[in-house]
């Protein structure tokens, strides 16, 4: 079981740990996503998720993995108590996407999720304050956000040769093979 946390029950550390990190990582350029507080052995782990428009790099992740260090050091037992080994990364594919902003940085990608109660796999074509643009088998549809669930990202294999992507890459090495010759 991880440490105490100023007599807090852990649902109420992480409510906490977020009102605290909040701005913390807002000041980075970044979003906080989340806070997950598990026991390792005799410390606890603090898992920090952050995301950013136009993703977070390994730079991005240092320097909120600083600030997020001197803001739990500099609070003390009042943010955390105990020993923690710190985690910062950014979210996985897997992660749900339940924020408009989640929707917006995910523009173009394959997304599977419930609108109006009926499971859809649709392309996200665009965002606004209403609702999410779908493209479904080449049909767009509006979607309003109180009419959608989370959405799930599609892992896609052939979608970069499909989209052009990568063709520079051929086109290199074509000129460079031509160029031997």
């Amino acid at each position: 079981m991880p440490p105490a946390t100023a007599g807090r029950s852990p649902a109420r550390t992480r409510e906490h740990l977020l009102d605290v990190l909040g701005p913390v990582v807002a000041a980075t350029g970044c979003d906080l996503e989340d806070v997950v507080v598990t026991a390792a052995g005799r410390r606890s782990l603090v898992r920090v998720t952050v995301d950013a428009d136009g993703g977070v790099d390994l730079d991005t992740v240092a320097a909120v993995s600083r600030a997020v260090s001197d803001a739990l050091d500099a609070a003390g037992e009042d943010a955390f108590a105990g020993p923690f080994v710190l985690e910062v990364s950014s979210p996985g594919v897997d992660r749900a996407l339940t924020e408009p902003r989640h929707w917006r940085r995910n523009v173009g990608r394959l997304v599977k999720v419930d609108v109006d109660g009926r499971e859809t796999t649709a392309r996200i074509v665009a965002t606004s304050d209403a609702g999410v643009t779908l493209d479904v088998a080449g049909v767009e549809r509006d979607a309003a956000w109180a009419s959608i669930g989370p959405g799930r990202i599609q892992v896609e294999f052939s979608r970069a040769a499909d989209d052009g992507v990568g063709d520079d890459v051929a086109d290199d090495d074509a000129a460079e093979d031509a160029e031997d010759d």
